[in-house]
């Protein structure tokens, strides 16, 4: 039996990158699937590439009226919602505090706090009653910067190391009901993050990097050197969202390649040669 059959799923900020990813493991895994994105473009997208078997939803998760305009069509389709997947997010260009503007702080810390922290809050709220009723789960997305510093600038990292507080207050208040957990990704193929408006970045994404550089960079402090791409994380997401998981809640998984293991005595990793 595949690991969603019989789940109805939704994932916010599903409309590329590691949402994209997780989707279409979901969809390999049997779920009935809604995807709630912001961007149009992005949807159309996804509707050419899936056609009328997912529920695709416009709309800002840091919105109440979009979120309940979303949760109205996931009742209609699907009647339940099984499981919550908060993917959406901004990046922050890893600009040091020092070096933003002073007059942009106030925008800049609005735009990724409203966006990676306030909408995941207002989605597990607006959906509660139905995962509730579901005896459902929650998956919510924190990074490798709510670990370690130089994963992000302070307000990336600020904004993933409140996920993780997050995941932990809410499996409290959900139990036992109400699973919820959190993913900590590191590096992704093929990162679709945007940077903020705040700081005129908006069209700028995480895969603008140069791949080669970007590469060289990862391998050079991770154990495990082959790049994940966005589906390589969707089997974890699976199994967070799905029944079958009746051990883990309160939890967030760094899925980091061995990047955090640094209670090393030499700065260089071992030949990975014979």
């Amino acid at each position: 039996m595949r690991l969603l059959e019989n789940h109805s799923v939704l994932i916010t900020g599903g409309g590329s990158g590691l949402g994209l990813g997780v989707a279409r493991h979901c969809l390999a895994e049997g779920a009935q699937l809604a995807v709630m994105d912001i961007s149009g473009e992005k949807l159309a997208a996804l509707r050419a590439e899936f056609g009328d078997q997912v529920l695709l939803v416009e709309g800002s998760c840091t919105r109440v009226e979009e979120l309940e305009r979303c949760r109205a069509a996931v009742a209609a389709r699907f009647g339940r919602l099984d499981a919550l997947i908060g993917v959406q997010g901004i990046f922050d260009g890893n600009i040091r505090l020092a070096d933003v503007p002073l007059e942009r702080i106030d925008g800049l810390f609005d735009e990724l706090f409203h966006v990676n922290v306030k909408g995941h809050v207002l989605a597990a709220r607006v959906f509660y009653d139905m995962l509730l009723a579901a005896e459902g789960a929650i998956v919510l997305t924190s990074s490798t910067a709510a670990y370690a510093a130089d994963g992000g600038g302070v307000m990336y990292s600020a904004t993933k190391g409140a996920i993780r507080s997050i995941v932990h207050q809410l499996a409290f208040e959900f139990a036992p009901a109400i699973r919820v957990n959190g993913i900590a990704p590191a590096g992704i193929a093929n990162s679709q993050l945007r940077g903020p408006a705040a700081l005129g970045m908006q069209a700028q994404k995480q895969s603008d990097i140069p791949k080669d550089a970007f590469l060289a960079k990862f391998r050079s402090i991770s154990l495990l050197q082959e790049l994940p791409t966005p589906e390589d994380h969707g089997f974890l997401y699976a199994f967070l969202a799905s029944r079958q998981n009746k051990l883990v809640t309160g939890q967030t998984i760094v899925v980091d390649q061995g990047l955090l293991n640094r209670a090393l005595l030499s700065a260089e990793l071992p030949n990975k040669g014979g």
